[in-house]
């Protein structure tokens, strides 16, 4: 395992930390109504944190199956073209850029990217519809496992570096640890929707975030290879 595998772990926990704002805007209002479909009563905390677990277990667990999917292509494609992860390396630097600028309110060109994986979508979306309320604890299982598959510019951004990681395994455990950084905020709203509500509107947050996002995009790319260094 080398050094840089070390580092994109922490790496990829930092990006769905920073991105997690648009994460609530594209599940936070799932992750709430989770609570919504609960009587409230004795053991009511309880019950509601089994289902935002369960929730938000199974919505990282797809995300570390795309990346596995992705990574297989990836994987068989550099054996055979050695520019490849100069290539996937520039796309998910470039899509973090426009994250960034998507985050801080300056341009929303992500949602071009978001459309790639509108067609998927638009067929699983009706099986989530069956599973409303989520009221139990395998209907949230389901529904999260269903959710990780929606269109999400912060999911490709961050699926493209995992895409570059030497091994399969790797690269699924990119986008598990970029869930888990999703994890606080997605749980959060869950807990004190209005609270993150707030901060999810805070101009000078989010613009912040942005920054940071496009800063670490313009690190991704190797800008140097580009000029035969």
């Amino acid at each position: 395992m080398t050094p840089e595998l070390y580092l994109s772990y922490p790496s990829a926990f930092l990006i769905g930390l920073l991105g997690s704002t648009h994460c609530l805007g594209m599940c936070g209002g799932i992750s709430a109504s989770l609570s919504m479909a609960l009587p409230v009563g004795k053991g009511f905390r309880a019950r509601q944190t089994v289902l935002l677990l369960a929730f938000n277990g199974a919505r990282i667990a797809s995300y570390a199956l795309i990346a596995t999917l992705v990574a297989l292509l990836s994987t068989s494609a550099a054996s055979q073209w050695a520019g490849l992860g100069i290539v996937l390396r520039s796309i998910a630097g470039v899509l973090l850029i426009f994250m960034g600028l998507s985050m801080g309110q300056w341009w929303q060109g992500i949602r071009y990217v978001e459309r790639i994986g509108a067609p998927l979508w638009k067929r699983l979306s009706p099986l989530t519809r069956h599973l409303l309320p989520v009221n139990h604890p395998a209907k949230a299982l389901a529904l999260g496992a269903l959710w990780g598959w929606l269109p999400c510019g912060l999911v490709y951004s961050t699926l493209g570096w995992a895409a570059l990681q030497p091994t399969v395994g790797s690269a699924a455990l990119t986008m598990m640890f970029f869930g888990l950084g999703t994890l606080p905020s997605m749980l959060a709203t869950g807990y004190a929707a209005t609270w993150i509500n707030s901060l999810k509107g805070n101009r000078s947050f989010r613009k912040v975030t942005g920054a940071l996002l496009i800063a670490f995009g313009l690190w991704t790319i190797p800008l140097m290879a580009f000029f035969g260094h």
